[in-house]
């Protein structure tokens, strides 16, 4: 049986003592007004190439598949999983500003739900613009290898709509909903990976397919169809936007939908065929 030995008081203060410095810094300086946008996107960038070599490192000792891989297909195993940890981060954010902050909620009164914005808020969108700016980088590098025209595209009108809301502060309710849609990431990168290691036809590869499929109406149909919604009842206040906010609002997000209901027609035929087989 182990004694926890008791935390004297000098220790506890000492802890609360770095805690506040911590706190303070990150106050001061990553979420400072006239530096997030510069903070948030470095950030990103950073974090992308640090989840690169985390992702190389951990394949190269753990996966036996990655061994057999060509240079491409190594770099794509590695791309796959910033997008991965984007994903997840993006997605957190997202969900928490959109269905549990105060910042977006109709209960507030603090100004029209289209001009409101936080540090934390500008600091999350400027992350993703750091992703989408490494990944694109990326995918010009190698085209096509890691992706055709439609990702240049969606990336392209992620990247300048997520710019867009961080540097004016507009819209950013809306921005957030979208990226919801990076819920689905995961699993996506999941089925290349188990296709990649010859699993395609595993019970997992099956089970992430089903996943996948039901994500995929939630978050990239269902939600977009919630957000035109939400703005067709907020309309008096998304038309006193700037005429650029405007048109990233409705364009955009109309664009995204299109691209993801011909993705999920892809999805579905895919589901039913993998179904069939294994009938």
């Amino acid at each position: 049986m182990r004694v926890m030995m008791p935390v004297s008081r000098k220790t506890v203060m000492a802890m609360k003592s770095y805690q506040t410095q911590a706190e303070g810094l990150v106050r001061t300086y990553l979420l400072a007004d006239p530096v997030i946008p510069y903070t948030a996107v470095f950030s990103g960038i950073l974090a992308c190439k640090m989840g690169y070599d985390i992702t190389q490192v951990i394949s190269s000792g753990y996966s036996k598949t990655y061994a057999t891989l060509t240079k491409i297909q190594k770099i794509e195993w590695n791309n796959r999983g910033i997008s991965t940890i984007h994903a997840i981060f993006i997605t957190t954010m997202s969900l928490y500003f959109v269905f549990f902050a105060e910042l977006f909620s109709d209960r507030s009164i603090t100004g029209l739900v289209t001009f409101r914005s936080s540090p934390l808020s500008n600091f999350a969108l400027g992350v993703s613009v750091g992703y989408f700016i490494a990944d694109l980088a990326m995918i010009f590098w190698l085209y096509p290898s890691l992706g055709g025209m439609e990702y240049v595209l969606h990336h392209l009108l992620s990247l300048i709509a997520v710019a867009y809301s961080m540097l004016s502060g507009e819209g950013q309710l809306y921005t957030y909903m979208v990226l919801i849609s990076e819920t689905t990431t995961p699993g996506i990168n999941l089925r290349w990976y188990l296709d990649t290691a010859g699993m395609k036809r595993s019970t997992a590869y099956l089970i992430n397919g089903v996943v996948i499929f039901f994500s995929w109406l939630v978050a990239r149909v269902l939600l977009f169809v919630y957000l035109f919604y939400h703005v067709y009842l907020h309309f008096h206040q998304v038309e006193q936007m700037h005429p650029v906010g405007l048109f990233l609002v409705f364009v955009v997000p109309a664009v995204l939908a299109t691209m993801n209901l011909m993705w999920f027609g892809k999805i579905l035929k895919g589901l039913k065929k993998t179904l069939a087989k294994r009938q």
